[in-house]
Formats: structure tokens, sequence, C-alpha cells
């Protein structure tokens, strides 16, 4: 069988089985960390054969598919499953989900590495539910049927509910893993009775099939039924995400969290579901709402970067620095324009990457002081000089150093946002966007001021610590590499973006109330679009 063909299964069932490996063998040593490395490293490598073939794989489907249209989706496996209700066994990637497949391999390797010293007990629990977090998370950004995508998104809630309950630093860990657990599950039960109207109406739980349907203004129902369903979707998506003023579980729980779980614990899986989902399924709802989502971004950037000014724990503000990040990407996603659909996608992988650092070395820092407080640290620049040149590129991708990765993203968000036409005053939020720049340094490098110039602290002065280990340096390097290369070659990424980029930011208003799109069943070329200005490296 060709390997195209099974690629996604092959991905998905790697961490799985693995789990259940690990879960047979003995907690002893370091066999649990070994193992786990070795599962999430063969599935890393598995994820890069889809970069790889991406373009390979959507020739075949198209020369497959004469006279029946061209799918959007490449490395497709659609196998029957259950026969009533209709599911499928439906895989596939478009150039997003592709690179968010990538983007999650290559984080939990990483993570793995990071908790190598940090979890000393019930090691063998942690790394099993690490790989059944892993394997959601992978579904989920594979699936195209809708049930098996609600499967999945579900899935994922549990392990790290748990990982937070039984591994968190502090007493609070069960009040955050079950603020997490409601606030994620109960919107996700409203988003099962959207997901059961939708087959109600339909008779199917495919997405290219759903797509089109909406595409044509074909899904049946009263415009409110609609409009309450795209309400289903999106509330469970944005609490996902989180969106203000959505995101009361987000500092508790990254707070508590274990430095991996908090690596894949916000962002990627609400804002996809928006993008695939949401804008998929409800074109036009998703527009008439666009703008109130527009201002509520803008409102997380500030809100999420003043309270970051004023924290002194270090999980905290980068729990507010995310939502400023992922309330920027909300802002770019629903301004509805191709650079601002172009630049959120990108941001979601340069948050992935560039948060992911910032939460490892704040691990690492834990590692060696036992301590996030601000307050008890200082003075150690000179003792630790790799750690504080790690963490001062990793705070300059973040708040968006041109040539580094984050700048491009920023770059097409604020363009998107000031040239909107689904808000009055679209200028006014791409001015508030940029504050939300200047912010992210003041405290980012306040941060690095206290933790490392400053005078020493109780801590600090009774530890002397040590500077970044080889593990370390195997686990930070590969991101620093990765915020220079999407820095200057951002079209090497980007161009298995534009096709969706386009597709979304094409819609047009020809009537009032009508909101018509680009078939997602027309495209026909993968990493080509239609000309439009080139700015910073990417469109």
């Amino acid at each position: 069988m060709n390997l195209n063909g099974i690629i996604l299964s092959l991905i998905i069932l790697t961490p799985l089985a693995g789990a259940g490996i690990l879960a047979l063998l003995p907690d002893r040593g370091r066999l649990q960390q070994w193992g786990a490395l070795v599962i999430t490293l063969i599935t890393f490598v598995m994820t890069l054969h889809l970069p790889a073939h991406f373009v390979e794989a959507h020739t075949v489907l198209n020369l497959g598919a004469a006279g029946s249209g061209i799918s959007a989706f490449a490395f497709e496996q659609n196998k029957f499953w259950i026969p009533s209700p209709l599911i499928r066994y439906h895989l596939g990637v478009d150039g997003l989900s592709m690179w968010l497949l990538v983007l999650s391999g290559l984080l939990a390797p990483l993570g793995v590495l990071a908790s190598w010293n940090a979890i000393a007990s019930r090691r063998k629990l942690f790394y099993v539910l690490f790989l059944l977090q892993q394997v959601a998370m992978l579904g989920v950004f594979a699936s195209l049927d809708l049930f098996l995508f609600y499967a999945f998104f579900e899935m994922a809630l549990v392990p790290m509910t748990v990982m937070i309950a039984i591994f968190g630093r502090t007493s609070n860990r069960n009040r955050a893993a079950m603020k997490y657990f409601l606030y994620n599950f109960i919107p996700s039960a409203i988003l099962l009775v959207g997901v059961i109207w939708i087959y109600a109406k339909t008779g199917t739980f495919e997405m290219p099939r759903l797509i089109a349907l909406a595409t044509a203004h074909a899904i049946p129902g009263t415009s409110t039924a609609l409009w309450l369903a795209s309400l289903a979707f999106l509330l469970a998506f944005a609490v996902k995400v989180p969106v203000f003023p959505l995101h009361g579980w987000l500092s508790d729980a990254i707070s508590e969290a274990p430095t991996a779980a908090v690596m894949v614990l916000a962002g990627k899986i609400g804002l996809y579901s928006i993008l695939r989902y949401s804008f998929g399924l409800f074109p036009e709802q998703s527009h008439r709402i666009a703008p109130l989502m527009i201002a509520l971004g803008a409102i997380g950037i500030v809100y999420g970067a003043c309270i970051a000014l004023v924290q002194n724990d270090l999980k905290r503000l980068a729990a507010f620095s995310t939502l400023g990040h992922l309330s920027f990407i909300t802002l770019g996603i629903f301004s509805f324009t191709i650079n601002g659909l172009d630049g959120g996608m990108y941001q979601i992988l340069n948050h992935g990457i560039s948060g992911g650092a910032l939460f490892l070395l704040m691990g690492f820092l834990y590692e060696r002081y036992g301590t996030y407080d601000m307050r008890e640290l200082g003075g150690i620049a000179g003792k630790l000089p790799w750690m504080v040149t790690l963490f001062v590129i990793t705070a300059l991708s973040n708040v968006g150093l041109p040539m580094l990765n984050s700048f491009v993203g920023e770059f097409l968000i604020l363009s998107g946002a000031a040239s909107t036409q689904l808000s009055s005053h679209p200028w006014l939020w791409a001015t508030i966007g940029t504050t939300g720049v200047i912010f992210s340094a003041a405290y980012l490098l306040t941060m690095i001021q206290r933790v490392f110039y400053a005078n020493l602290g109780s801590v600090t002065a009774e530890k002397r610590g040590w500077d970044i280990t080889v593990r370390e340096h195997l686990a930070l390097w590969p991101m620093v590499v990765l915020f220079l290369y999407m820095g200057v070659a951002s079209p090497t990424i980007m161009d298995a973006l534009l096709p969706l980029g386009d597709r979304l930011g094409n819609w047009s208003i020809n009537a009032p109330g009508a909101v018509h799109v680009m078939p997602a069943t027309l495209t026909t070329t993968v990493g080509t679009s239609p000309e439009v200005p080139v700015a910073g490296g990417a469109r």
C-alpha cells in the first residue's frame, strides 16, 4: 500500500501504541523517559513525511478525481466505520493541519526532555497520559469526519485534566483541574448538540461535503437555527482558545500544569477548529459575528498585556502573555482579509514554537531554584550565561523582532486588521493591536531584568544553580533555529497555507445576508494563489 494512503493513521496510532507499551513496562530508572522519547521521536519523523510529499499527494488526488471535482485535502484515508449514524474513518490534511501535525510532533519529544527530571514520581502515569494527549491532538488535526473530530476533541480534555490534578505544583492543582474541565466540558456538550443538528439536517458528518453544502448555502434550516448552531460551535472553540472573556481557566491551569503539558495546553486546537469548522460550516454567521470577535480580540490583547505587567509569578505572566498572543491571532483571522488570515495561521505556528520555548526555559529555571516568584530571583545573569542568552532570544521572538518568526505573522495580522471591511473602525483595532506589541516588549524585557539583572533574591543568593545542560540545549536550539528560519524564509512554510487563506479571505458579500465563497472542492493548485502584494517575506 502507498505510504501516503496510511501515513496519517500511522502518525495517530504510534503514540497510542506507545502509551500501551509504556503502561506494560515497569516504572524503573529512566525506562519510561527513554521509551516516551523514542516513541515521540518516531512520531515526529513520520510527520516530516507530510511536508516532504504534500504536493505529490495532492497531484495523485487530482489525477484520481477526474470528473468528480478535486479534493482540497491530501493524504486522505476514507473508510466505512459505523452504519447508523453514518460515521466514516476519514482522515486528510490541508496546509494548515499538515503544519500543525508537524508542530505537535516536534513539541512532543521536547516535552519529554523538559520532563526528564521534573517528573520524579508516578512517571508511568505521566508519560502514558502525555502520549494519549498527543493522540488526541493529532486526531483533531487529521480528522475530516465531524463525529471523529468531536471524539478526539473530547478525548483531549481528559489526559490534560488528570495531569493538572496529579502533577500540579501546588495544593491548588485540584481546583485548577476542575476549573479547566468544567470550562471546556460544558461548551463541548453544547457543541455535541450542534454536531447532531448538522447531521440531522444533512445526513453526513464528512467535512468536504459539509463545506460544499455550506458554500452553496444548501444546509437546510432557518436562519435562527443556523445562527444558534454556529454559536454552539464557536462557543466551544472560543473557550478552548481561549478568547477574552472566556479565559477564566487559563491562568490557574498554566500555573499548575507541568511544562510538557503547558506547551500544548492553549491555542492550537481552538484556533484550528474555528478556522476549519466555524468558518467552514457557517461562513455567513462567522461574518456576522466577526465585528464582535475583532473587538474581543483587541480587548484581550490589551487586557492580557496589562495583567502580565503586574505579575510576580513567571507562570502567571506567561499565562496572560498567552492570552494576549492568542487574542492577536483572533483579531487577525476574524478580519477575513487574506493578509489577516494568512498571518493568523502563521502566528498559530509561531506561538506554538515561541511560547513553547518560553515555557521550557521557565521550567528549567524552576528545576534550579524551585520557584517562579520573580521577587525571589535576580542577579543570575553572570552565573547562567547560556540561560539568559536563550531567554533574551526567546523573548525577542515572542515580541516580534524583525528577522525572527513572529514578526511576519504580526505584520500580516495588523495589515489585515487595518483593511478589514467587517468593522466600522478597522484602524482603531489595528492601533490597539499595535499597542499589544509594545506592551509585550515591556513585560517580557522587564521580566528578564528582574530575573537576571536585578539584585540577588533570597533564593538565588542561597543557590548557585547551573547553566544549560546538554539535554536542555537539545530541547531549546531546534526552536531557536526555527525562530530565525521562519523569520527569513517564511514562504517555505506559508505556501501551504495560502489556498485556505485565499478561500476564506476571498469571500465577497454580493447581497445583504448572502456570503459567497470559493468552494473547497475547486482548489486546483497547491502552493500557488492569485497574485497579491508581498510583504515581510510573505503575503
